[in-house]
């Protein structure tokens, strides 16, 4: 079974993640920051990953504790539940337009994190987020989840659809990634014979 469960508690937040890797694509996300919660819905549902997250933050400082710590709970999930990786395609890409957005992704779930973030908004906030939260989303992911990831934006004037376009290219790769490989499903996707 590639599920996992796992809660995080600090002083500044206490997160709950469930994710199963073999899902629908179904979510079931509160964090308390609209937006975000959004964006998590989108990850899901285009990952075909269910994810639920619940998460309790000190958002009358500001949403960064929440949005970070909820990566780092989201790609440790994600390294829990992928076990020892056996069968799986370990890289995937998309490119993805939405509307004036166009975002590529690519990424190897190789435990050798490492972030390339070529994403530029033109304005601070959606809404009342953070923009700068994206990054520091997917830094926690990257970093905590194993993850080499790559994600440019080749096109875009709208915060709002750089943002969605990012977390939805960001899903589809991981889609890909974590399928199991028929050709190869009792193998592990490397000559070291671990990841």
């Amino acid at each position: 079974m590639r599920r996992s469960t796992l809660t995080r508690t600090t002083a500044e937040t206490d997160i709950t993640v469930e994710i199963n890797l073999d899902g629908t694509g179904s979510y079931d996300n509160e964090t308390g920051v609209g937006f975000f919660d959004h964006m998590l819905d989108q990850l899901s549902r285009h990952s075909l990953i269910d994810i639920k997250v619940r998460a309790k933050g000190d958002l009358h400082i500001d949403d960064h504790h929440t949005v970070e710590d909820v990566g780092i709970t989201l790609g440790q999930a994600l390294t829990q539940a992928l076990g020892d990786k056996r069968g799986i395609r370990r890289y995937g890409s998309c490119l993805l337009a939405m509307d004036d957005a166009q975002v590529r992704c690519a990424l190897d779930l190789s435990a050798r994190p490492f972030l390339i973030w070529n994403v530029d908004f033109p304005t601070s906030s959606i809404g009342k987020f953070d923009t700068e939260l994206v990054r520091e989303f997917f830094q926690a992911l990257s970093t905590h989840g194993g993850i080499t990831l790559h994600v440019d934006a080749l096109h875009g004037f709208n915060s709002h659809h750089i943002a969605e376009a990012a977390f939805k290219s960001v899903a589809r790769a991981l889609r890909e990634a974590v399928e199991t490989d028929p050709r190869k499903a009792d193998a592990i996707p490397s000559t070291k014979g671990a990841l």
